[in-house]
């Protein structure tokens, strides 16, 4: 096995390594659809204020 535990010594891809990185990667898509989301809300709660104090 590689030092990355990524290949065996045959070549063929490890599963658990893959299913590990693909894990990851869904872990970390989910993260920063959260944070994307949070931003935009928090950018329109700002808006909003501006919007109702320009009102006067």
């Amino acid at each position: 096995m590689s030092p990355d535990g990524t290949t065996n010594s045959d070549g063929t891809t490890n599963k658990r390594a893959t299913l590990e990185e693909k894990a990851r990667r869904r872990a970390m898509l989910i993260r920063a659809g959260i944070y994307i989301f949070a931003t935009h809300l928090f950018a329109g709660f700002v808006l909003l204020l501006f919007a109702l104090g320009d009102r006067k």
